[in-house]
């Protein structure tokens, strides 16, 4: 009965065996490594071409089809992977079309364009109305100065003022604190050395912040009292908030604030009245604060830094958002000392946008600049 019963089992695992061996030799369309025909022809179009990551995203770098047409156009742009797939055809080397840019050139000089149209292949619309050219700035996470054990408001409170400051002024761009400590996590760089000048020059190099907002708060305490028995609770607080504000470029704090609530303003009453007490000391605290942080903050000049250098071609981390604008010309800096403006090297005039907050442009005027260098609106140009 044993060999009986044990044949139809080997046979069975045989069986099961060879189907396996044969469904082995074939990739289930589940397979999370499958590379199937649109992975192949994506990385075949894709194949001779330069792609890079910006703010994130990939962008194929392509030669600028209108090149030829004027000193104004940039060479090359960049687009976004996925537009370039779906539109490859407009993104050909000039030698292919060589053709019909002439065609195009000898059209445009006896129809002259309008500005929509001279601009159609930049990466991003550029004409957007800005009332001045908006700062980089980060508000790092407050230190909670309260009893151990108690709550902490640091986080919160920053977010809260970051807010307000947005309120209040449309000419500062508020970098993301997260991703800031997340690339400075990858450079092995400690929060701790927030303030320093090596990591202040970083944060301005890699995202064009400006100035850092650090600080510090002590409360909220709260006071509360309650008359006879029958009597409502009644409960007041007080917070003091402290910051310093700190220039990217020279290393050196430009500026220290603090704010803090009339503890008589918070009074409150009934069922949590503690906790209502301290919000509206808060928000009290805060209001202030952002009223003279964002008078500071729009009262500082205006300086970006150049990113990389191709050729003629100018790569520098302010774009669109900031308020710069396709034909603005800018001057070029060489960095000098800690907190001077070096001599002048000459002049870039912007012609596209890439990324989220991002420009290039052409030198007309000067020298080469150096990848950071330092970059300021020429005078006349705008504020």
């Amino acid at each position: 009965m044993n060999q009986r019963g044990t044949m139809p089992r080997l046979l069975i695992f045989f069986l099961l065996f060879i189907l396996l061996l044969v469904f082995a030799c074939s990739t289930p369309s589940w397979f999370p490594i499958k590379k199937g025909p649109s992975y192949k022809a994506k990385t075949k179009e894709l194949v001779d071409k330069e792609v890079i990551i910006i703010d994130k995203e990939e962008y194929v770098k392509v030669l600028n089809p209108k090149a030829s047409e004027g000193k104004d156009q940039p060479k090359f742009l960049y687009i976004p992977v996925n537009e370039y797939l779906s539109k490859k055809d407009a993104f050909v080397t000039p030698s292919i079309r060589e053709q019909e840019v002439k065609a195009e050139a000898s059209a445009a000089s006896t129809k002259p364009l309008s500005p929509s149209e001279e601009e159609a292949l930049a990466v991003a619309s550029p004409r957007t109305a800005f009332p001045a050219l908006k700062k980089k700035v980060i508000i790092a996470h407050f230190d909670d100065r309260i009893a151990e054990g108690e709550e902490m408001f640091g986080d919160w409170i920053a977010e809260k003022l970051i807010k307000e400051v947005n309120r209040r002024s449309s000419r500062i761009l508020l970098v993301d604190y997260q991703m800031a400590v997340e690339f400075l996590e990858k450079k092995g760089t400690a929060l701790n050395d927030l303030e320093t000048p090596k990591v202040l020059s970083l944060l301005n190099e890699a995202f064009g912040i400006q100035a850092l907002v650090k600080g510090q708060l002590s409360g909220p305490y709260v006071f509360s009292t309650k008359v006879g028995k029958d009597q409502e609770e009644t409960a007041s607080a007080i917070i003091r908030i402290e910051t310093r504000l700190v220039d990217t470029l020279s290393g050196k704090t430009l500026k220290t604030l603090s704010a803090n609530n009339p503890i008589f303003s918070s009074k409150q009453t009934g069922t949590f009245s503690e906790e209502k007490a301290k919000v509206k000391a808060i928000d009290l605290t805060i209001a202030d604060m952002g009223r003279a942080l964002a008078r500071e903050l729009d009262g500082m000049d205006w300086f970006c830094r150049i990113a990389k250098v191709e050729g003629e071609e100018v790569y520098i981390n302010a774009g669109k958002l900031t308020g710069l604008k396709v034909g603005d010309v800018i001057e070029v800096f060489e960095p000098g000392a800690p907190g001077e403006k070096g001599e002048v090297k000459g002049k870039v005039k912007i012609s596209a946008f890439f990324g989220i907050d991002a420009s290039m442009g052409r030198i007309i005027q000067g020298k080469n600049p150096d990848v950071n260098d330092i970059v300021k609106l020429a005078k006349g140009e705008g504020s």
